[in-house]
């Protein structure tokens, strides 16, 4: 389970493309910021979207050499994304969590319903030893 999950509602494009529609999605679950003025955030999750079909870890050098950042922009972008849940390390490198995007967001959908249910847990428990 991923150790943070954020969700913002974002404005939606009236008349979106398929770039303003994987921004929103990104942007909605909190991936992107006002800092990543060179949108290398979005850039690394795109191309972790269109290669999880194939199923095959990317290194950190190759997100790199192929969208032309350093390393290190890669490797932080990447951690902010395992940290979300949507990207998973693997031995040879780095793939989303699910081969497609409708799948990952079902497995986020689970994994906030999962944090949900154990703090409503928690909080009735609290309401039962403070006697509310």
């Amino acid at each position: 389970m991923p150790n943070r999950i954020t969700v913002t509602r974002v404005r939606k494009y009236d008349a979106p493309n398929i770039n303003q529609e994987l921004q929103w999605i990104g942007s909605s679950l909190g991936l992107f910021n006002l800092r990543d003025k060179d949108s290398s955030c979005f850039r690394v999750f795109i191309t972790l979207v269109r290669t999880a079909r194939q199923n095959k870890p990317l290194t950190s050098d190759e997100i790199a050499e192929k969208l032309r950042l350093s390393r290190g922009t890669v490797v932080h972008h990447l951690t902010r994304l395992m940290e979300a849940g949507i990207v998973l390390r693997e031995r040879k490198g780095y793939l989303l969590r699910e081969t497609n995007l409708q799948d990952v967001i079902k497995d986020v959908h689970r994994d906030m319903e999962a944090v949900f249910a154990e703090m409503l847990e928690i909080a009735q428990e609290a309401d039962r030893q403070l006697g509310s």
